[in-house]
C-alpha cells in the first residue's frame, strides 16, 4: 500500500525464457570442467552477468541447485565451479571411480589414499588453499615419495604405540593402507619396462589422470613421472576435503612443501600453535 507521497515500488521485472536459458546455459558451462571464461566469450559473458545482474544468479543458482549441483564460485578464474550432490546424476563418486581403476578393495583403498596424498601436496598450508592466486605443484613420483614417507611414520608410531600388528583389511584410517602401500613395488615394470598399473606409482598416475579429466589438475612436463599444476576448480574442492578427518590425520603427521612437487614430512611439533584460522591442521614453518 502506498500513500499519495510515496510512488508505487517498481514491479520486478518477469523473468522470460531467454533467462531461463542462459541460466541453464551458464550451469552447462560450469560443467565442462576444463573450460574456462577466457576461452569462450559466450561464458565469460554470462558470468559477468551472474556477477552483475543478482535476479539471473539467484535463477542460475537456482537451476544449479534443481539439477543436484552445488555451487562453489562464480568467477572469470573459475568460472561456474560446480561440485555435485551425493544424490545428483552428475555425482562422480570416488567409489565408482575407484571401482573402475581397480577390482581389489585394497587397491581401492589405496586410490583413495592417493589422492588424499595429492590434495595435501598441492596445498600443503592453509594460507596456500586460501589463496586464490595460489599454483600448486605436484608429480606423480613425489606423491609416491610422500605416502611412503607417511608409512614409514605411521609404522613409527605404531611401534611407539606397541601396535604395530596388522589391522583388519576394512580398517578405517590410514594405518589400514600403510602396510599395503609400503610393501608394494612402486613400479612393478613389466618386461618392456611399463609400470604396472597396480604398483604405487601406476596408481598415483591414475589418480592424476582423474584429476586431469575433471580439471583439476594440468599437466606441465614429463619429469618425475609427470608433472602437474593444479586449477581454480581444484582448489575450491580442496576446500571442501580440508574438513575431512582422514585430511587431517594424514596431515598432522606434518608436511614441508617444496615447490619443485615433492614434499617431505617432519615430525608435528604440539609445542607450536597451529596457523590462526586454518582451514587444514598444519604447523606453521
Amino acid at each position: 500500500m502506498t500513500t499519495d507521497h510515496e510512488p508505487p515500488a517498481p514491479a520486478a521485472a518477469a523473468v522470460t525464457p531467454a533467462d531461463v536459458a542462459d541460466a541453464a546455459r551458464l550451469v552447462s558451462f560450469g560443467l565442462q570442467a576444463k573450460l574456462l571464461p577466457a576461452r569462450d566469450a559466450e561464458y565469460a559473458e554470462l558470468v559477468r552477468r551472474h556477477r552483475e545482474d543478482p535476479p539471473f544468479a539467484r535463477l542460475a543458482d537456482a537451476v544449479a541447485t534443481g539439477m543436484g549441483l552445488v555451487v562453489l564460485e562464480v568467477s572469470p578464474r573459475a568460472g561456474m565451479a560446480v561440485a555435485a550432490a551425493e544424490d545428483s546424476v552428475f555425482a562422480v563418486r570416488m567409489g565408482d571411480y575407484s571401482r573402475r581403476a581397480a577390482s581389489e578393495s585394497t587397491d581401492r583403498f589405496l586410490h583413495g589414499l592417493a589422492h588424499l596424498a595429492v590434495a595435501a601436496m598441492a596445498f600443503p598450508r592453509p594460507e596456500d588453499l586460501a589463496d586464490d592466486g595460489y599454483l600448486g605443484r605436484i608429480t606423480v613420483n613425489g606423491v609416491d615419495a610422500f605416502v611412503r614417507q607417511a608409512c614409514r611414520r605411521l609404522e613409527q608410531q605404531a611401534d611407539a604405540a606397541g601396535a604395530n600388528t596388522d589391522p583388519a583389511s576394512d580398517a578405517p584410517g590410514l594405518e589400514a593402507g600403510w602396510r599395503v602401500w609400503a610393501r608394494r613395488s612402486a613400479t612393478g615394470a613389466t618386461k618392456d619396462a611399463r609400470r604396472l598399473s597396480g604398483s604405487t606409482i601406476g596408481i598415483v598416475a591414475k589418480a592424476v589422470l582423474f584429476l586431469v579429466d575433471s580439471g583439476f589438475l594440468q599437466k606441465t612436463s614429463d619429469d618425475a613421472g609427470g608433472t602437474y599444476r593444479t586449477t581454480a576448480r581444484y582448489q575450491l574442492q580442496v576446500r571442501d576435503l580440508a574438513s575431512s578427518a582422514a585430511m587431517a590425520e594424514l596431515i598432522d603427521l606434518g608436511v614441508v612443501p617444496v615447490t619443485d612437487g615433492t614434499a617431505t614430512l617432519l615430525p608435528p611439533d604440539h609445542s607450536e600453535d597451529l596457523v590462526a584460522d586454518a582451514g587444514l591442521p598444519f604447523h606453521s614453518l
